[in-house]
C-alpha cells in the first residue's frame, strides 16, 4: 500500500460569454486536478485552487516527497509537506498545491475503507445543505440595474431562497445595484453581496451603511485579505456580518483573524487553505471561537464533493431564541429538519443587534455553508451554465449524497446518513 504516481491535469474551456467581477474578466475557466495513484491500483482524485499551470508545476515538484509513501497517513504527508516547504510556502501556491494532494489522499482512503470520507472524518450531522446561487456578475453589455434584478429573479422562480450579488464597482453604483436586486427577489429572499477586495475600509463602510436596509445576509471580501485591521474596522461599524477567508491559507493564519475577531464568518477554500485534513481543523477552531464556517469554492465538481464531505461532519448553527420570521430568507430551523438546515431571526431581534452590535454575529439571518455550492458541478449533479458563465442549480438543496461524486463517494457509492 504505497503511492506510485502523482499526475496534474490542466482543464480549461472557452465561456459562451464573458462575466467580470469588481477584479478582473473571464472568457475561459480553467482547473488543475490531482491525480494519484498507488500501487494496489487506487486512484484518488484533488482539485488545486488558484493559477492552473503554477499550481500544476507545484505538485509535480511535491510528488518526490509522496512517492513511495503510506497513502492512508494523511496527517503525517501534509506535515512532511508543509515542514519541506514552510521556509518558502506557509501561505499562496505551495499550500494550494498541499490541499489538492491532500484531498486526493483522502479520496483514496476512502476508496481503501469503502465508505463516504465524510464517515472517516467523524460522521455525518447532516445530509443535505442549503444552496444559494451565485451569479449576478458584470457583462461586456446591457444595463446592470435591469439585467442584474431580472437575473435574480430568475433564480427565485427556480426556487432558490438566498443570492449574492458581486459589488465593488463603485459605492454609489453598488448601493443602487443592491437595492434594484432586493426590489426584483423580496423580502423573503436572503441575500448577500460580494465585493472580491475591490474597497479600503473607508468605503467598504460607506456601503455598508448605505445597504444595511436591505437586510444584507453577510458583505464578502469588503477590504483586501492582508488588511486585517481594515476587517476588524468594518465588523465594528456595520451591522451586517462581514466574511472573508477565501485568500488564506492554513490554521496558522487563520488563528490571527480569529483571534483578532476580524471576521463574523470564515470562508476557507478547501482546495486553497490546506485541504480536508487542515480544513477540518480550521472549522474546529472557528467553533471555538463562536464564528461562523461557510467554505467557498471556485472549481470543479471535485471541490464541491470535497467541500460537502467536510460540511457533513461539522455542528449546525444554533437556532437564535425568540420567534422567527416566516418569510426568513432561509426558512425557520425547526425539529424535523437535518441540523443546519437553518437559521432564522426577526425584525426586533435585528433592531437589538443594532444597538448592541458585539451580539450581531448570533443574530443575523444568514445561510450555512452556502458557498459549498458554488462553481462548476459535474454532470451528474444537474448543473447548466448560465448566461454569464455562471453556473445555476437545479436544486434547492444539494444532498451530500448526491454531490459526493465518483471516489468521493467511497467504493460502496454511500450518501450521507
Amino acid at each position: 500500500m504505497k503511492i506510485k504516481d502523482v499526475r496534474t491535469h490542466i482543464l480549461r474551456a472557452a465561456l459562451s460569454q464573458p462575466f467580470g467581477y469588481s477584479r478582473a474578466w473571464y472568457d475561459t475557466r480553467t482547473a488543475m486536478v490531482v491525480e494519484i495513484e498507488t500501487d494496489d491500483g487506487l486512484i484518488g482524485w484533488g482539485e488545486c485552487y488558484g493559477p492552473a499551470p503554477i499550481t500544476a508545476a507545484v505538485v509535480a515538484s511535491l510528488a518526490t516527497l509522496l512517492i513511495g509513501a503510506d497513502q492512508l497517513r494523511t496527517d503525517y504527508l501534509w506535515r512532511k509537506i508543509y515542514s519541506s516547504m514552510r521556509d518558502h510556502g506557509q501561505k499562496g501556491v505551495i499550500i494550494e498545491g498541499l490541499s489538492g494532494i491532500d484531498i486526493a489522499l483522502w479520496d483514496i482512503k476512502g476508496k481503501h475503507f469503502g465508505v463516504p470520507v465524510h464517515r472517516l472524518l467523524g460522521g455525518a450531522v447532516r445530509s443535505k445543505v442549503q444552496a444559494y446561487a451565485t451569479g449576478l456578475y458584470r457583462r461586456r453589455s446591457g444595463d446592470p440595474l435591469r439585467y442584474l434584478p431580472e437575473e435574480a429573479a430568475g433564480y427565485v422562480a427556480e426556487g432558490f431562497k438566498a443570492v449574492k450579488l458581486k459589488v465593488g464597482f463603485g459605492v454609489e453604483e453598488d448601493a443602487a445595484a443592491t437595492r434594484a436586486v432586493r426590489e426584483a427577489i423580496g423580502s423573503g429572499v436572503a441575500l448577500m453581496v460580494d465585493a472580491n477586495h475591490a474597497y479600503d475600509a473607508p468605503a467598504a463602510i460607506r456601503l455598508g451603511r448605505m445597504i444595511e436596509p436591505y437586510d444584507i445576509g453577510w458583505f464578502e471580501e469588503p477590504v483586501p485579505p492582508e488588511d486585517v485591521a481594515g476587517y476588524c474596522e468594518v465588523k465594528s461599524a456595520l451591522t451586517i456580518p462581514v466574511a472573508g477567508g477565501e485568500c488564506e491559507f492554513t490554521r496558522f493564519g487563520f488563528r490571527d483573524l480569529l483571534v483578532r475577531r476580524a471576521l463574523d464568518i470564515v470562508q476557507p477554500d478547501t482546495c486553497a487553505a490546506g485541504g480536508l485534513s487542515e480544513c477540518k481543523k480550521i472549522a474546529d477552531m472557528a467553533e471555538a471561537f463562536g464564528v461562523r464556517y461557510n467554505p467557498h469554492v471556485w472549481g470543479t465538481g471535485i471541490a464541491i464533493a470535497a467541500s460537502l464531505q467536510l460540511l457533513a461532519v461539522l455542528p449546525p448553527h444554533p437556532a437564535l431564541a425568540g420567534a422567527a420570521r416566516a418569510d426568513a430568507g432561509i426558512r425557520p430551523h425547526r425539529a424535523s429538519d437535518p441540523p443546519g438546515a437553518a437559521d432564522a431571526t426577526d425584525r426586533a431581534c435585528r433592531r437589538r443587534c443594532r444597538r448592541a452590535r458585539w451580539l450581531r454575529p448570533r443574530h443575523r439571518n444568514r445561510p450555512h455553508g452556502a458557498d459549498a455550492v458554488r462553481g462548476e458541478m459535474m454532470r451528474r449533479c444537474g448543473c447548466r451554465q448560465s448566461q454569464t458563465g455562471g453556473v445555476r442549480y437545479a436544486a434547492r438543496n444539494i444532498r451530500v449524497a448526491l454531490s459526493t461524486t465518483c471516489a468521493m463517494r467511497g467504493a460502496g457509492g454511500e450518501g450521507a446518513a
